[in-house]
């Protein structure tokens, strides 16, 4: 496995140089600030890249007001309460994408939410106590106990909220692939993510980069 500098440095040449290629990364919010985001906003947040995997992103970014509005800006207590009623009504209700699936996972994640909220005190307080060295870990253990998070879903769930996160897009992938980490799709199996870990530990420590930067170095290294 080559060192990360020279996989930053052929991303710097692919992209102009040096100070291009610091411009094009989206750095982490601060722990401090992911710590205080609102219960329900990461409800609202896990709910929007569900409804968008699949679909138009933008088709669901422009009803979103209206999502905002019918799930009572997703109060966490209210949809761990969420029964078949309500269900029902909102396959009814205009505005909103009627997926039954989806619908139903708003209740399912809103469980786990509650979960983290009971054992950490927020949802905030646990994803900022998130650290590198278990990254592959804590995602497993998200997929496993939240809904349809699965794929690049709650990757990109995460991203979006500012967590510091290495998400598996296609050039990633490749990425991964051409170092001999992992073949050429998605990891899955505990194999595929030890092997991600062990990779990330050590080009962390060669780099001092966190797992945005190397997740981004590495997709725009991919020719």
């Amino acid at each position: 496995m080559i060192t990360f500098e020279a996989i930053r440095a052929r991303a710097a040449i692919r992209h102009g140089g040096d100070d291009a290629l610091a411009k094009l990364l989206v750095r982490p919010k601060s722990t401090r600030v992911i710590k205080e985001i609102p219960n329900h906003r990461w409800l609202s947040g896990l709910t929007k890249c569900v409804f968008q995997a699949g679909f138009n992103w933008q088709l669901i970014e422009d009803k979103w007001d209206r999502f905002e509005q019918v799930f009572e800006s997703f109060d966490v207590p209210r949809w761990v309460m969420m029964f078949d009623d309500d269900t029902d009504r909102l396959l009814l209700t205009d505005g909103i994408v009627k997926n039954y699936a989806k619908i139903r996972a708003v209740g399912a994640n809103a469980a786990y939410l509650q979960e983290l909220i009971d054992q950490h005190g927020s949802v905030g307080a646990y994803f900022s106590s998130w650290t590198l060295s278990e990254y592959c870990t804590n995602l497993q253990d998200m997929q496993k106990r939240s809904s349809r998070l699965g794929g690049k879903t709650g990757q990109v769930f995460l991203r979006r909220m500012g967590v510091d996160t290495l998400v598996f897009t296609e050039d990633v992938i490749k990425a991964l692939s051409r170092e001999k980490i992992l073949s050429r799709r998605m990891p899955s199996s505990k194999r595929d993510l030890v092997a991600v870990q062990k990779a990330i530990d050590i080009w962390h420590e060669q780099s001092g980069y966190g797992l945005n930067a190397i997740s981004q170095i590495l997709a725009l290294s991919v020719e």
